[in-house]
């Protein structure tokens, strides 16, 4: 596979993105193996950009790590500055399906019930309210409504 090729503009915006971020990967002085690989692949789909750190003391070793990860997970090479590599590869889209059973949960209020005398605290009582219920005034739990629509809004559909 080819490294992504990016403009040197998205690069910066690339680059400056990393700036904050550790390093989530390190390749230590066996160089880049299948478990290194199989780790920056799992760090690109999680993160999409990541920093790795090269223990090794050899530049051009480190810029054959380099551009060696970038081919083969198809990643764009950022940027190489010392001992630090950076990746970008877009993330994959996580499809989200929705569930059709899926109702709103219960939700917990604290209602205050004032007393009808006037010198007395008030009384907390803590009310649940589940998905097709609503809080109405005074504390009560009334069924919930479907929402009315207006008149213009009813003659556009």
């Amino acid at each position: 596979m080819l490294a992504i090729q990016l403009t040197p503009a998205e690069r910066k915006v690339h680059s400056a993105a990393a700036h904050h971020l550790d390093p989530v990967v390190m390749i230590g002085n066996d160089g880049l193996s299948a478990a290194v690989t199989k780790e920056t692949e799992l760090a690109l789909n999680a993160h999409g950009l990541i920093k790795i750190r090269v223990l090794g003391d050899d530049r051009a070793q480190r810029e054959l790590m380099f551009q060696t990860l970038a081919d083969q997970l198809n990643a764009a090479p950022i940027q190489h500055i010392g001992k630090l590599l950076v990746l970008w590869r877009p993330q994959p889209e996580k499809e989200k399906k929705p569930d059709q059973d899926k109702m709103p949960g219960p939700r917990e209020f604290k209602v205050l019930k004032y007393s009808s005398r006037g010198g007395q605290r008030p009384e907390m009582k803590r009310v649940t309210i589940l998905g097709n219920q609503r809080l109405a005034a005074g504390g009560q739990v009334k069924r919930a409504k479907p929402k009315q629509k207006s008149a213009k809004k009813k003659n556009q559909i």
